[in-house]
C-alpha cells in the first residue's frame, strides 16, 4: 500500500486528515482494471476513495477528453458530489474539469458536453443510456478511464439498476480497459451486489464500522395515536429538537405527508427557525434552493423525503428525525448517516413513530441497528421491457449486429442468464410489435439490413430518446404561481388531482396554500391563499411496506412480554389488554379474529405481510367469502393486517386463507384489474410500445392509460403470451400485488389458523376502524342492503 502523492498529501495534512487504509488501498489498485466494491459506513470518505485514483492520474498525465464517469440515483446527490470536488480540485490547482449533466442540465450544456466532455462527468442512468444513443458515443467514451457508481445498493435489484447494468456493460465493450468502482454504505449480501456491479465478479474492500449511532425513540411528545402516520401528533416535540440541534433533516415516508408535517412544523416555530422543504414533485428551482441554502448552512431543518435519503455530505447536519415508522432497517440506517457525516463521529437519531404498531416497529428497528443486522429482498432477473428499450436506443446509435449485442447483454448484472430466446423475443417485439401488431407501421421500429439491425425510420430516434427511462409515474402538471404564462414554479400535481379541482379551491404544494385559478398550456395557475385551510395533493408515490425481516422481528416481539417494559405504559397495557380478550399473533399460525361490531361482523387476520400483501388478500378473500355466500361489504389493509366487515358472521376463516387455489384466484383476479392494466401501462412505456413524449406535445395521462388499455385488451384477446403481458403479469405479482409476501406469511404459519371468535372489537383490531383507505366491495352485500332500504322506505310510507 503506497502513500499519496503531492499535492495531494499536502493537502490533507492542511485539513488535519490522514487518508483510510481503504483509499489508499483503491489508490494502490488503480492499474489492475476490473472491478472494485468498496463497502465503507457513511462518512466513511466513499465516494473520496473512488475519486482519488481518477484526480491522482489527471494531475500527473493531464489529458483532454472524458476520464472518469460517476453514476448517481439522485439528480441532488451528483449536484452535490461537483460541488464537494471543485473544491479540492480549486485547492491544488488541478487540470481537472467537473460537470454534472442529469435532468436539470440545459440543452446547450448537453450539446456542449457532447462535442467537449469534462475530464469528470457526474450523472444518472438516465443520462447515461441517452448519451449512449447518439452516434458520437464511441468517440465521447473511448477514452474512458473510471466508472464510479454510488450508493450501488439504492439501484441494483430495481428497474433503473437493470438500465443501469445494460449502460455499463455497452461502456465495458466502448472502454474494454475502464476500471468500475461501487459504492456502497449498507448492503446485506456484498457478493450479490458485487455480481451485479460486473457479472465476471467484483473485489470487495470492507471498511471497518464505525462507532454506533445515538438512536432515541422520541418519547416527549406523548403516547402516539391508535391509528395515522402522519406524526403531526409529535410537531411541537419535534420543533424543540430542531431549536436544540445546530441542523437537522427530518425525514417523512410520502410526499403528501412531508407536505403536511412541513406545515404542522411550521404551525409550531415560534422563533422563525429558517426552514425547508424538499421532495421529488416541487420544482427544479425549489430543490436547488434548498440544496443550496443547506450547502451554505442557511437552513436549521428540511423535512424531506427520499429525495434526499443518500449521499448528500452536508456536514452540518446533527440530528436525523425519522417522522413515520422506518419500515426497513437498511433504510433507517441510511437515513441515519445523513447527521454528523463523519466517519469518527456517532450519527444523532430520533424515531417519531406515527401510531401504535409503528412504535413497536421503531423499538424493533432499533434493536436489529444495535445489533448491526440488514434486511433485504432477492435481486430480481433483469426486465425484459427494460431490454427492450436498451435495443431499441442501440439501434438510435447505429446499426448492430444481434449476434454481438446478446453477448454484450449477457455481460449485464442480472441478465447474464438471458437465454437467446428471449433475446429473440425482445428483438422481435421491437422490430415489429409482436404478433398481434405486426400489420401496424408504428410498432416496426427496426428492420435487417447487410450493415445490421437497424431504425427502419431514422427520425424515431427523436421520440425514443425522449422517452427514455423505467421510472413510470402518474402523469404530472407543473404548478405556477403568479400573473401572465411566467410565474413562480411551486412543484407539481397529478393529473388526476387536478381535474378535480374548482375555481377557488384551496390545496398544499410546497409548503405553501394556494387557490386554484385555472389550467393553461398544461399548467395549473394558482395564487397564494395564507390562512386557508387547504385541500392536499395526492402524489403517486406508493406508500412503503414494511420489510418482511423487520416484520418478523415485530412478530417476535409481540410474543415476548419481558421486552414490553421497553415500551410506553398505554402501549404495554394495549397489548396486555390484547392478550386477555383475544390473542397476540405468533409464528406457527395466522391470527384471525371475528367479533361483532355496529350491526356488522368482522374479520381481521393479523398477517404482517406488508400493505400490497394485504391489499391483495382482501381482494381475494372478499371474492371467496362472495362465493360462500358471507356477503363482504368491504376491507381495509395496512403492513400489519387485514380487516374485512361483512353481513354474515365468518364461523370457519381456514377455507378462506387456504394456501390451495390462492394462486389460481390471483391469477383470476389479476385478467381483470386494473391493477395489471397499471402495470402493463408501466412495462409498455418503458419498452416503447407506449410513448409519452412527442416532438412538441405530449400525451396526458388519460390519453396514455386510453391507449395502453387498448392495447392490452387487444394482446390479451389476440396474443395472450405477447412478451410484454408475460412481463406485466410477472412485475404485478412481484410488485404491485406482493403475492410472494402472501405466500411467505402462510408458510410462516404453517398453513394454520389461530381462530379467536371475540366478543367485540379487539385491541389490535382497534386502529384498523380508524383507519383511511377504506375499500368497498360491490356485491351481494350492497344488493341486500339497497334491498333493505327500498323495503324500510315503502314501509315507512306504508306501500310495504
Amino acid at each position: 500500500m503506497t502513500g499519496l502523492p503531492e499535492p495531494f498529501a499536502g493537502w490533507f495534512r492542511g485539513r488535519g486528515w490522514t487518508p483510510h487504509d481503504w483509499q489508499l488501498e483503491l489508490l494502490a489498485r488503480a492499474g489492475e482494471g476490473g472491478a472494485e466494491l468498496l463497502v465503507a459506513p457513511t462518512g466513511g470518505g466513499k465516494t473520496l476513495a473512488g475519486f482519488l485514483p481518477s484526480l491522482v492520474d489527471l494531475a500527473a498525465a493531464p489529458r483532454a477528453g472524458l476520464h472518469t464517469l460517476y453514476i448517481s440515483p439522485l439528480r441532488a446527490l451528483a449536484a452535490d458530489i461537483r460541488r464537494n470536488l471543485e473544491t479540492p480540485v480549486a485547492e491544488m490547482g488541478l487540470p481537472v474539469r467537473v460537470e454534472d449533466r442529469t435532468g436539470d442540465t440545459s440543452q446547450s450544456a448537453r450539446r456542449r458536453q457532447r462535442a467537449d466532455p469534462p475530464h469528470i462527468l457526474l450523472t444518472t442512468p438516465e443520462s447515461l443510456a441517452l448519451l449512449l444513443s447518439y452516434e458520437d458515443a464511441p468517440r465521447l467514451f473511448s477514452g474512458l478511464r473510471a466508472v464510479i457508481v454510488d450508493e450501488a445498493h439504492a439501484m441494483a435489484g430495481t428497474k433503473r439498476g437493470d438500465q443501469l447494468a445494460l449502460g455499463l456493460a455497452r461502456l465495458r465493450r466502448l472502454a474494454p480497459e475502464h476500471r468500475r468502482i461501487g459504492l456502497s454504505a449498507t448492503t446485506e449480501d456484498a457478493e450479490a451486489l458485487g455480481r451485479w456491479l460486473d457479472p465476471s465478479g467484483a473485489r470487495l474492500l470492507r471498511a471497518p464500522p464505525g462507532p454506533k449511532p445515538d438512536i432515541r425513540i422520541l418519547e416527549t411528545a406523548g403516547d402516539p395515536p391508535w391509528a395515522g402516520d402522519g406524526g403531526r401528533y409529535a410537531a411541537a416535540a419535534v420543533m424543540r429538537e430542531v431549536e436544540q440541534a445546530g441542523t437537522a433533516l427530518i425525514f417523512l415516508n410520502t410526499r403528501a405527508l412531508a407536505e403536511l408535517f412541513f406545515q404542522a412544523l411550521w404551525a409550531e416555530n415560534e422563533q422563525n427557525l429558517p426552514i425547508g422543504l424538499h421532495h421529488g414533485s416541487l420544482g427544479r428551482e425549489a430543490r436547488e434552493r434548498v440544496e443550496g441554502a443547506m450547502a451554505r448552512g442557511e437552513l436549521r431543518a428540511v423535512v424531506c423525503t427520499a429525495s434526499l435519503d443518500l449521499g448528500i455530505d452536508w456536514g452540518a447536519v446533527d440530528l436525523v428525525i425519522q417522522v413515520g415508522g422506518p419500515k426497513g432497517v437498511k433504510r433507517l440506517v441510511q437515513r441515519i448517516g445523513r447527521a454528523n457525516h463523519r466517519f469518527d463521529a456517532p450519527s444523532r437519531a430520533i424515531l417519531v413513530p406515527g401510531n401504535r404498531f409503528e412504535l413497536i416497529e421503531c423499538r424493533c428497528a432499533l434493536d436489529a441497528v444495535e445489533e448491526g443486522a440488514l434486511d433485504g429482498e432477492p435481486m430480481a432477473e433483469g426486465r425484459l421491457d427494460v431490454l427492450c428499450q436498451h435495443i431499441l436506443l442501440t439501434a438510435c446509435a447505429g446499426p448492430f449486429d444481434a449476434d454481438a449485442l446478446f453477448e454484450e447483454v449477457r455481460g449485464a448484472g442480472h441478465y447474464d442468464g438471458l437465454t437467446r430466446e428471449a433475446f429473440d423475443r425482445c428483438l422481435d417485439f421491437c422490430a415489429t410489435g409482436g404478433y398481434a401488431l405486426r400489420a401496424y407501421d408504428r410498432w416496426r421500429r427496426l428492420m435487417e439490413a447487410p450493415e445490421g439491425w437497424r431504425l427502419r425510420d431514422p427520425r424515431a430516434a427523436q421520440r425514443l430518446r425522449m422517452n427514455i427511462g423505467t421510472i413510470v409515474e402518474a402523469e404530472k402538471l407543473a404548478v405556477r404561481s403568479g400573473k401572465g404564462m411566467g410565474g413562480r414554479a411551486l412543484g407539481e400535481v397529478e393529473e388526476s388531482f387536478a381535474a378535480e379541482l374548482r375555481p377557488g379551491d384551496t390545496f398544499l404544494i410546497g409548503g405553501e396554500t394556494v387557490r386554484y385559478d385555472a389550467i393553461r398550456e398544461m399548467t395549473v395557475r394558482v395564487t397564494p391563499a395564507p390562512g386557508k385551510d387547504p385541500m392536499i395533493p395526492v402524489f403517486s408515490g406508493a406508500r412503503l411496506s414494511i420489510s418482511t425481516f423487520l416484520a418478523h422481528r415485530v412478530i417476535a416481539f409481540l410474543g415476548d412480554e419481558a421486552r414490553w417494559e421497553t415500551l410506553p405504559r398505554a402501549v404495554a397495557e394495549w397489548l396486555r389488554l390484547q392478550k386477555r380478550i383475544s390473542r397476540l399473533p405468533g409464528v406457527g399460525a395466522l391470527l384471525v379474529e371475528t367479533f361483532p361490531r355496529a350491526d356488522r361482523w368482522h374479520m381481521t387476520a393479523h398477517g404482517f405481510a406488508g400493505r400490497n400483501a394485504h391489499h391483495t388478500l382482501g381482494l381475494i378473500v372478499t371474492k371467496r367469502m362472495e362465493a360462500a355466500g358471507l356477503a363482504p361489504l368491504g376491507y381495509v389493509a395496512t403492513d400489519y393486517a387485514l380487516m374485512i366487515w361483512g353481513l354474515e358472521e365468518v364461523r370457519d376463516p381456514a377455507p378462506l386463507f387456504a394456501a390451495e387455489g390462492l394462486r389460481d384466484g390471483l391469477e383470476d383476479w389479476m385478467s381483470q384489474s386494473l391493477v395489471v392494466k397499471r402495470a402493463f401501462r408501466q412495462a409498455a412505456t418503458v419498452a416503447g410500445l407506449i410513448e409519452r413524449r412527442l416532438p412538441g406535445m405530449q400525451k396526458t395521462g388519460r390519453q396514455a392509460t386510453f391507449s395502453s388499455d387498448i392495447l392490452y385488451d387487444t394482446l390479451i384477446r389476440f396474443d395472450p403470451g405477447h412478451l410484454l403481458i408475460e412481463a406485466t403479469r410477472a412485475e404485478a405479482a412481484r410488485g404491485m400485488v406482493d403475492f410472494e409476501r402472501i405466500e411467505e406469511m402462510l408458510a410462516r404459519s404453517a398453513g394454520r389458523i389461530a381462530h379467536v371468535r371475540a366478543p367485540h372489537l379487539t385491541p389490535l383490531s382497534a386502529p384498523l376502524i380508524l383507519e383511511a383507505g377504506r375499500l368497498p366491495v360491490r356485491g351481494e352485500a350492497a344488493e341486500r342492503l339497497i334491498a333493505a332500504e327500498a323495503a324500510a322506505m315503502a314501509a315507512e310510507f306504508g306501500t310495504g
